[in-house]
């Protein structure tokens, strides 16, 4: 059903495409560029014959297999073509494309985890997992290290199939990481996905949804942390593209220090086929310190009025007067106060992850940026 669809032109939706010259320079004053620190990422934005891939490792249960694909047989399994110059560089330069492939019917209890450490230098990669039909797993993809990366990953979800989909940028000082991400969901499927960026120089992703069929179903989070200087930006599009789809949206970022900055783009069409669907989208964004910016921009554009329920919302401020005089007037110190508001507003998100190793981890990189907020330098071991 989904490639039965027109292709929408849109500032908002560039016309995808896997030639390179259709995704020329930017200037920044595209809609899709003008949040982007171009110069920090320009290494992304360029040819570059020599990158590497990142280097991975990872376990997998028996019946998932991983294999080689050469560079047409990945465009042909891939969801979408690049939406923008940065995937579509990193699809064509990919040195080694690849395919993971969860067989149908499987039922894998441990979560499958692959670990990209970068080693300083350019990599890009282009990934495809499929995930069989009436299949239930966990599959996690982690990024570590330092690079300046670009990656292409696809994800096609399979009817009745049921996936936890968790992404943790876990860059080192420096890095800096571009690209698109597209999940199909199949007919009568689940997929929760998790998106958690911290620290590097700039993350720009591309996060893209379909449906494949009706009663498709996709839940998607996200939580970043932004020190000074950072820039972390998630641009979302969720493409009800067929009848009776379920979308909900949950983002949520904390902010410290000079020059830190966030950008949160969500974006939900709503096609005329796409009857009796129900969205809503939401992000909020905590300022912990003065000098950082949160840009937080929610659309809505629906195409059919024979709709269950769409809606979105958008918050950023500091701490609650309200919430701290609560807690104070109950004996709470004010710096405990803080921490336990802060910790109740991601825990909502963490919680979802469903991997217990890496939801440890963020909870402890909240108390990490609590002790920043309060003028604790972060260490090596804490990088």
């Amino acid at each position: 059903m989904a490639g039965a669809i027109e292709t929408i032109e849109s500032h908002l939706h560039p016309t995808p495409s896997w030639d390179i010259a259709d995704h020329p320079q930017p200037t920044g004053r595209e809609e899709i560029w003008r949040f982007t620190p171009l110069k920090k990422i320009k290494t992304l934005l360029v040819e570059q014959p020599e990158a590497g891939s990142l280097s991975w490792s990872g376990d997998r249960p028996e019946g998932v297999t991983l294999a080689p694909l050469s560079h047409d047989d990945a465009r042909g399994l891939s969801v979408e073509a690049p939406s923008d110059r940065v995937s579509a560089l990193a699809a064509s330069q990919s040195p080694a494309p690849v395919h993971i492939d969860i067989p149908a019917e499987a039922e894998v209890t441990e979560p499958i985890v692959f670990t990209g450490v970068g080693d300083g230098g350019e990599a890009r990669d282009h990934v495809v997992l499929t995930v069989g039909a009436h299949s239930t797993a966990t599959v996690v993809f982690r990024y570590e290290g330092t690079a300046h990366y670009a990656e292409k990953t696809d994800v096609i979800v399979g009817d009745g199939a049921t996936l936890n989909l968790v992404f943790v940028q876990d860059w080192a000082d420096g890095a800096v990481h571009g690209g698109q991400r597209t999940v199909q969901v199949g007919r009568d499927a689940h997929v929760k996905m998790v998106s958690a960026s911290m620290g590097g120089d700039v993350i720009r992703l591309q996060e893209n949804a379909k449906y494949s069929g009706p009663g498709g179903e996709l839940e998607q989070y996200g939580l970043y942390f932004v020190d000074g200087g950072q820039h972390i930006q998630h641009r979302l599009f969720v493409d009800h593209n067929a009848p009776q789809t379920k979308s909900n949206v949950d983002y949520r970022g904390a902010l410290q220090g000079k020059g830190a900055h966030s950008v949160w783009i969500g974006d939900v069409l709503i096609r005329k086929v796409a009857k009796d669907i129900d969205t809503y989208e939401s992000n909020k964004n905590l300022l912990l310190t003065e000098g950082c910016q949160a840009d937080s921009v929610p659309n809505l554009e629906i195409e059919t009025g024979e709709i269950s329920g769409a809606g979105h919302s958008s918050s950023t401020g500091r701490f609650d007067d309200n919430q701290l005089f609560y807690l104070q007037s109950r004996g709470i110190e004010e710096d405990e106060a803080r921490r336990l508001i802060v910790h109740g507003f991601f825990n909502d998100i963490i919680r979802r992850i469903g991997v217990p190793e890496i939801e440890q981890k963020m909870l402890e990189q909240v108390e990490r940026e609590l002790e920043l907020a309060h003028g604790s330098t972060r260490t090596q071991a804490d990088a």
